[in-house]
C-alpha cells in the first residue's frame, strides 16, 4: 500500500434493510485518506455522508448493514475482523469519529471525569493517575482548564461540550478521525474557535480529518481535498483548488452546490437552487442519479451509469459531459 495513504476505501456499500426495501445509503464508495490531510465530505441532507462516516469504524446503524466492499487501515480490512477485535484495535485506536451534536453524545448523570475515564479504560491498562493525567492532558489540549473533569455536561456550554468531545476523541491517539458537523449547533464565534482549533491540532499531531458538513465555506477554510457525494455515491473528488479555485467544479451538482452558496466579497445577483428533492433510494433513478435534477442534462445520462474516472491529476469526475465518448 502507499505509505501516504492511511486509510483506503474500495467498493464501500451499506444498505439499509426497511419494510419498504432495501435502501442503498452508500453505493460503491471508493477513496483515500492520506498522512495529515483533511477530506471534507459535502452534499444535501440523506445523501450518505454520515452513514459513511459510521461505516469507516464498521459500526452501522440498525438496520443497516455493511454488504460489501473493504475498509483498509495500514493494509488491513478492518471488514474481516470480529467485533471484538474492531472494538478493541480500530474504534477510537486506528479511526475515532467525533459526532454530530455533543450535547448528545455526553451522558447527563455522569461527571466529564467518569465519562473520559470509561473511554480510556475499554483500552487501555493504566492506574488511576495516569488516567488523570491523559485526560488532563487532552482537556489542555482543547483548551479546557483540569476542574472541567468535575463537571456535567448541563453546566458546560455548547463549545466547551465540543471540545470535551473532541479530546475523547483524541485521547487514544486514532490515526484518523472523522468530524461529523462538529459547528452545526454552535454560534459563529464558537464556529471560528472550533475550526481553529481542530487546524491546531491537526498540525500539533499530524492527523488526518474526514470532515463532514453542508457548509461549503467551512470546507474552503479546513480542507485539502472535497469529495460531494450525492445519492449515496461519489459525485465529484478533488483538491480545494480544484474545487474553489477559477475554474471551479466540474459536476453539474457541484456547480449548482457553489452557485447556492452566498459570497462575502462578491456580487451575486441571485443564489441558484437545485429543483426538485433528492432521489428514493430503494428505487434511484437509472443511469447518473443526480439527472432529474440537472440543469444539462442529456439523453445519455438517464441510461449509462458513469463510474467515477479522473480528468486530471487527483480530480475525479462522474459526469459524461466531462467525457468526449
Amino acid at each position: 500500500m502507499d505509505k501516504e495513504r492511511i486509510l483506503e476505501v474500495r467498493d464501500l456499500e451499506l444498505h439499509y434493510f426497511t419494510r419498504k426495501g432495501v435502501v442503498r445509503a452508500v453505493d460503491k464508495l471508493s477513496f483515500d485518506v492520506r498522512r495529515g490531510e483533511t477530506l471534507g465530505v459535502v452534499g444535501e441532507s440523506g445523501c450518505g455522508k454520515t452513514t459513511m462516516g459510521t461505516a469507516l469504524l464498521n459500526m452501522p446503524t440498525p438496520p443497516g448493514r455493511i454488504v460489501g466492499g473493504q475498509i483498509l487501515v495500514d493494509g488491513q480490512d478492518i471488514l474481516k475482523l470480529s467485533e471484538t477485535e474492531v472494538r478493541r484495535r480500530v474504534r477510537w485506536e486506528q479511526i475515532s469519529m467525533v459526532f454530530q451534536g455533543a450535547m448528545n453524545c455526553l451522558t447527563p448523570v455522569y461527571t466529564i471525569e467518569k465519562q473520559m475515564k470509561e473511554t480510556l479504560q475499554q483500552h487501555r491498562e493504566m492506574s488511576k493517575e495516569e488516567a488523570k493525567r491523559r485526560m488532563v492532558q487532552y482537556l489542555n489540549l482543547v483548551g479546557l482548564p483540569e476542574h472541567i473533569l468535575k463537571r456535567y455536561p448541563h453546566e458546560l456550554s455548547g463549545g466547551m461540550k465540543q471540545r470535551i468531545v473532541i479530546a475523547m476523541g483524541l485521547f487514544l491517539e486514532p490515526r484518523v478521525v472523522i468530524c461529523d458537523e462538529p459547528t452545526t449547533a454552535l454560534d459563529v464565534v464558537v464556529q471560528a474557535q472550533i475550526i481553529n482549533l481542530l487546524k491546531d491540532l491537526k498540525e500539533q499531531l499530524s492527523l488526518s480529518f474526514i470532515f463532514i458538513t453542508h457548509d461549503l465555506s467551512i470546507e474552503a477554510e479546513v480542507s485539502d481535498r472535497i469529495m460531494v457525494m450525492y445519492a449515496g455515491r461519489i459525485a465529484e473528488l478533488g483538491t480545494n483548488e480544484h474545487i474553489y479555485g477559477p475554474q471551479g467544479p466540474a459536476h453539474p451538482y457541484t456547480q449548482r452546490l457553489m452557485a447556492a452558496t452566498p459570497r462575502l466579497h462578491e456580487e451575486v445577483e441571485e443564489l441558484a437552487f437545485i429543483p426538485g428533492t433528492p432521489p428514493d433510494l430503494v428505487e434511484p433513478p437509472s443511469g447518473c442519479r443526480f439527472h432529474p435534477r440537472c440543469h444539462v442534462v442529456m439523453d445519455r445520462c438517464s441510461r449509462d451509469e458513469l463510474p467515477l474516472r479522473e480528468i486530471e491529476p487527483d480530480h475525479l469526475v462522474a459526469c459524461w459531459r466531462c467525457f468526449n465518448e
